[in-house]
């Protein structure tokens, strides 16, 4: 038995369900995933999640400092008495999702590296938030359900294809590091998970006029999977069908294509128009 799991037995913490607690205490495996995401002595970590700290170890002997941000109030003194030996590590108790994070990071270097077991509940959610955050981040590294990762991965056509790849793949170059066993957490959740690694592009996959609107319309394709991207213009912005083909035919786009299928060069095009389109009627 791991020495952390130890601790989480000796204190009778019971794992919280509604916070999606499944820890991993294989230290080769943990060594294996730091050294995944690629963390180095020159980098600062923005831990999510470090629950009983497993993982944390290992990032602080990898990075130069790690800050985690945990919200289980009830492992912060076991998180403080673990890595008392680590002078290079910050914990801060609080929901990532609500708190100031370039107000806590900010004395961290930059750019940041993002490492998280996320909770599958916040999974969605978290990714957006830290896609669109001020934050200056190099890359991040996520622990996430096998499901959510063939979303990340997927591409043009896929059944999978849809507003999470668009938005991952926008901004970074994300890939496959590892797939994780649920044999492999503590307690077993009931579908398998994988680590996937994010590297911030330079800059976006496609330039665009307005994100927003790429976005937008991206969304718009996304929302009625099984009809034509004309009609899906249609529904999304209340415009006529006439208007909508046109803004096909200006992309050079058969109004017949679902969205599903738009590549991302073929969405910014579309996307350029409706912006055309909406500042014409402004």
């Amino acid at each position: 038995m791991s020495k952390t799991k130890e601790r989480i037995r000796d204190s009778q913490l019971r794992y919280k369900q509604g916070l999606g607690q499944n820890f991993i205490y294989d230290e080769d495996l943990l060594a294996s995933l730091v050294d995944a995401a690629g963390v180095t002595k020159e980098d600062d970590v923005l831990e999510v999640g470090p629950g009983a700290g497993s993982m944390t170890k290992h990032l602080c002997r990898a990075a130069h400092h790690v800050l985690s941000v945990e919200l289980d109030d009830r492992l912060i003194p076991l998180l403080n008495g673990f890595m008392a030996d680590y002078d290079n590590f910050t914990l801060v108790h609080g929901d990532v999702m609500e708190i100031n994070l370039p107000e806590i990071t900010k004395d961290l270097r930059k750019p940041l590296s993002v490492v998280a077991n996320i909770p599958y509940y916040i999974t969605t959610p978290l990714m957006t938030m830290l896609l669109t955050s001020p934050l200056d981040i190099k890359q991040m590294a996520l622990m996430v359900q096998k499901e959510v990762a063939d979303k990340v991965l997927a591409q043009p056509g896929d059944d999978n294809w849809g507003m999470l790849a668009v938005r991952c793949q926008y901004y970074c170059e994300p890939y496959l590091a590892m797939d994780v066993p649920a044999a492999c957490f503590t307690p077993a959740p009931k579908v398998d998970s994988a680590f996937i690694v994010l590297p911030r592009r330079e800059k976006p996959l496609v330039d665009v006029k307005c994100e927003e609107d790429f976005f937008r319309v991206a969304q718009a394709g996304f929302a009625l999977r099984r009809k034509t991207m004309t009609n899906a213009l249609c529904a999304a912005f209340r415009m006529e069908r006439a208007e909508a083909a046109h803004m096909m035919q200006q992309a050079g786009l058969d109004e017949r294509i679902r969205g599903e299928k738009l590549t991302f060069e073929e969405l910014a095009r579309l996307a350029d128009v409706y912006t055309a389109w909406k500042e014409a009627r402004a």
